[in-house]
Parts: C-alpha cells; sequence; structure tokens
C-alpha cells in the first residue's frame, strides 16, 4: 500500500469491529523523532480487524489465573523484607497509578514508590487529583521541571512536529527509569497497557512469552543521536541560548546503564484483567479521584482519563490533524473492545465529538508556549496530510469518515 505523509497509508480503512483507522501510529522512540520521520501504523489482519481488537478476543480466553501466579513470581523476586521500596509506580493520581499502587501496595504487600513528572501546565482537577491520590498513603517523587525550558521545547514540538505533547512524554519515559536507579528499585511498574490502544505489537499475556524485553522507548542505544522537539541537542544548546544541564531532564536512560542495574519494566495490565473504566471506579472507591467538572473531555465523550495537562486538548487535536482520528475515536475503540458499547454507538459518538477544538485553554496554551494565534493555524494547515483533508466552502473536512466509510 502507497505511503504519503508521515508515511501514513494512502488508502484510509477502518476496523471491521472497532471504529479504528489505519492511520492510527504506533508507538515512536521519542527522542529520535524529526520531520522527516515515517511512522509505523497499526496493522490489520485480512479480515479488517485491528490488532488491539485481536488483543481484545485473545485476552478472553487467557488463564488470568496463571498470569496472577506469574506475576506473583515477578513480585516475589523483587519483594524486600527490610521495609525498602520494592517497587516503583509512576502515575499523575490518574485511574492508572492510583489502580496500580494500592493493588500492589494491599493486595499484594508490595512497598510501592511512586513518581511524578509533572505536567507543563496543570490543571486545578488533575493537581487535585495528584494530592488525593498521595494522600492514600504514597510517598512520592515530585520533578517539577524547568518551565522556561518546558515551554520552549513544548513549542518547537509544536513548529517542527506538531506534536506539542513531546516534551512531557520524553519525561515520562526516562523519569522513572532515573528515579529507579537512584533508588536501587529494579522493579517498574505502570498502570497502562499499550497493547489495548494498538499502539504496541507486543502480545505477552497471549503468548505467555517468559522474556520481557525493555521497550526501546525508554532508552538510549549506543550511538544513536538524539532529537528533542525535532533538533539536535547542540542546535537547541547553540541556537537558544540554553544549556545542556537544561535539557538532562529530557535525555534517555543509555541501555547500558539500564542493563549494569538490572531494570524490569512492565504494565499491570499484561497480568491482571481489567479495562480502562474498571480502573476508574477502582479509583472512586478507593481514593478521592475526580472527573472532569465539566461533565466530559474536548473532543471525547469520557470524563476521567489525561485531566492533568492543560495541553492535552493541543496534543489530542493536534494528533487528528495529522491522522485524521481523534480522542474520541481512541475512547470508542477501547470501549467497543471491552463490550461497553457497540461499533454503532462508537460511530455516532466519533461523529459527534472527535476533532472537537480544544477551547478551554486555548489562550492558556498560546500564552505559555508563546506561539501567536495566526501561527498556531497556520503550522496546523502546513501538517493537514492530503490524503486526509480537503477544504469545502472554506472549511477543512476530512475525505473519509467512519460513520461514512465509502466518503472520498
Amino acid at each position: 500500500m502507497k505511503k504519503v505523509s508521515f508515511g501514513l497509508p494512502e488508502n484510509v480503512i477502518f476496523c471491521k469491529n472497532c471504529v479504528e483507522s489505519n492511520q492510527r501510529f504506533m508507538s515512536s522512540v521519542q527522542h529520535l523523532i524529526t520531520n522527516k520521520e515515517k511512522k509505523s501504523t497499526v496493522e490489520f489482519d485480512e479480515d479488517g480487524i485491528c490488532l488491539a481488537c485481536k488483543y481484545a478476543k485473545k485476552k478472553r480466553s487467557v488463564n488470568w489465573k496463571k498470569k496472577e501466579t506469574e506475576f506473583l513470581s515477578i513480585l516475589d523476586r523483587y519483594r524486600k523484607n527490610n521495609g525498602e521500596y520494592d517497587v516503583l509506580v509512576p502515575g499523575s493520581g490518574g485511574k492508572d497509578s492510583i489502580y496500580t499502587s494500592i493493588i500492589l501496595r494491599d493486595k499484594y504487600k508490595m512497598n510501592p514508590l511512586t513518581c511524578t513528572w509533572s505536567p507543563g501546565i496543570y490543571t486545578d482537577i488533575g493537581l487535585k487529583n495528584y494530592n488525593s491520590w498521595i494522600e492514600c498513603g504514597f510517598d512520592n517523587i515530585f520533578f517539577n521541571q524547568n518551565k522556561k525550558v518546558h515551554a520552549l521545547l513544548t513549542k518547537l514540538a509544536f513548529l517542527n512536529l506538531l506534536h506539542p505533547f513531546q516534551p512531557f512524554v520524553l519525561g515520562q519515559y526516562s523519569f522513572p527509569i532515573k528515579v529507579a536507579i537512584e533508588k536501587k528499585i529494579k522493579l517498574i511498574i505502570y498502570g497502562d497497557g499499550q497493547e489495548e490502544r494498538a499502539v504496541n505489537k507486543d502480545s505477552r499475556p497471549i503468548h505467555g512469552k517468559k522474556t520481557r524485553e525493555f521497550p526501546k522507548t525508554h532508552y538510549l542505544e549506543k550511538n544513536n543521536p538524539i532529537y528533542l522537539a525535532g533538533l539536535k541537542v547542540n542546535q537547541l544548546i547553540n541556537n537558544y541560548s540554553i544549556k545542556k544541564s537544561d535539557l538532562n531532564a529530557y535525555l534517555p536512560v543509555n541501555q547500558s546503564i539500564i542493563k549494569k542495574n538490572k531494570i524490569e519494566l512492565l504494565s499491570i495490565t499484561n497480568y491482571l484483567n481489567c479495562n480502562p473504566q474498571e480502573k476508574f471506579y477502582f479509583a472512586k472507591e478507593n481514593s478521592k479521584f475526580e472527573v472532569n467538572p465539566d461533565g466530559r473531555s474536548e473532543g471525547t465523550y469520557t470524563k476521567y482519563s489525561s485531566l492533568d495537562d492543560k495541553l492535552d486538548g493541543w496534543h489530542y487535536y493536534t494528533w487528528y490533524i495529522k491522522t485524521g482520528r481523534g480522542r474520541a475515536t481512541e475512547d470508542a475503540s477501547i470501549e467497543i473492545r471491552n463490550n461497553i458499547i457497540t461499533r454503532e454507538d462508537g460511530m455516532l459518538l466519533v461523529k459527534k465529538f472527535d476533532g472537537e477544538f480544544p477551547k478551554k485553554y486555548f489562550n492558556d496554551c498560546l500564552k505559555y508556549t508563546g506561539i501567536s494565534n495566526n501561527s498556531f493555524f497556520k503550522t496546523i494547515d502546513k501538517f493537514r496530510p492530503k490524503h486526509l483533508w480537503k477544504k469545502h466552502k472554506n472549511k477543512w473536512i476530512l475525505k473519509k469518515t467512519v460513520w461514512n466509510e465509502s466518503s472520498n
């Protein structure tokens, strides 16, 4: 199939089971991204079913009791009986980190340390939920990055890559590893699994592999150049009057250091059968976790995910521009796979909410990054893939949509 902008398939198709599109990016190694990068996209089988739906179907036949036994054996290898931390749980105080940390502490009797890489611009509800999480009885290491540098990188990532969330993602990947090494913790457990979102080919819970490879997204391989916001580190230092030390927080850990410290990283969803909605209900019952006070988040119909950062709206909107599928597509696809809604319901929700403009924090984000209103929209239009978008009566519309799959 011919590839076009970002390496996307020219012919747009949608999963026959959910509402996912073949334009959906797979996970990228963030510190290697340039404006010439060609993305890998979600795989579909010969029947038109996406990778994540195939995973969800196979997941129903998994022996989860056996998987929990495997999980226990992993925990026992790292368990400490001297009161020291034996597992690190990265998070922000959302449903995933609340679920993971409480389950590990209360059910499996581990002694977790939690850590948080600060959002770029905290929302009120995000900060409130973070505090509620820690009030559940957890020690936490919080890193509040240099906001001047973070704002600059966010601006450059938007202008160069249409990826304003990249600086946050860079820290999400590297900061927990640095904490684990410093605190001599060998096990890192995340609360969210990429397999359910079709962004990772890994299907360990299905195939039962014993070997758990450290994800390439989280480390620096030998001799690889490092790019931040689409620019080499030396370019940032020379062109923007910043020091190497200003960028250290965003730099990945070398693979050899991870191996030397014998760090293991896994997701709890590989071993315990849970979905995002179930984790939300768990967080509500076991903490003071609160949902979006507006009733739902912009661009979707759900109210309990990605509430922390005012830049979240830009992230999902730019994602929609680059791929023609947005936050509602993501949420609806997950809920279809978990038999919470039907595909027909999902299509209606995508039609109603996908691509909604993030107006609530728009001016806050412009001020934070120093991007003008005019520059924002010019950059947005520059990155629209021609095979996805057309202009009709001075308005941009998608050529093909899941609710009208034959459109063009």
